[in-house]
């Protein structure tokens, strides 16, 4: 079992930064991507960012890229999401996930039901 704990999530006005943190235990992920979604009320589960297991290789939805980045310290076992000039349309509650598909290829990133472990989530909430 995999257990996924996310922290960072706050209360920031827009233009502001935060950085969320993703704490794994109970397998080693260094072989797997790990990605960021997001969810608004009344939203679908939205994709954010992943990271492939090397951390090689970055992808991003194109509402955050340039404003966002994704890293992790697989010695660590964490991912890390940093978020700069954050808008009021970030506002979500926001979880990582791992993706332990068996197609790993790039165009399978971007959709939830090709991940298979998630945390809890949190929240993000950016004032105008």
């Amino acid at each position: 079992q995999v257990q996924l704990v996310e922290s960072g999530g706050g209360l920031v006005q827009a233009g502001g930064s935060l950085r969320l943190s993703c704490a794994a235990s109970g397998r080693t992920l260094s072989s797997y991507p790990m990605g960021w979604f997001r969810q608004a009320p009344g939203k679908e589960r939205e994709f954010v960012a992943t990271i492939t297991g090397s951390g090689g290789n970055r992808y991003y939805a194109d509402s955050v890229k340039g404003r966002f980045t994704i890293s992790r310290d697989n010695a660590k076992n964490t991912v890390y999401l940093q978020m700069n000039s954050l808008k009021p349309d970030d506002t979500a509650v926001y979880y990582c996930a791992v993706f332990v598909g068996h197609i790993n290829e790039p165009s399978h990133y971007y959709t939830p039901w090709e991940y298979d472990y998630w945390g809890q989530g949190t929240q993000v909430t950016v004032s105008s």
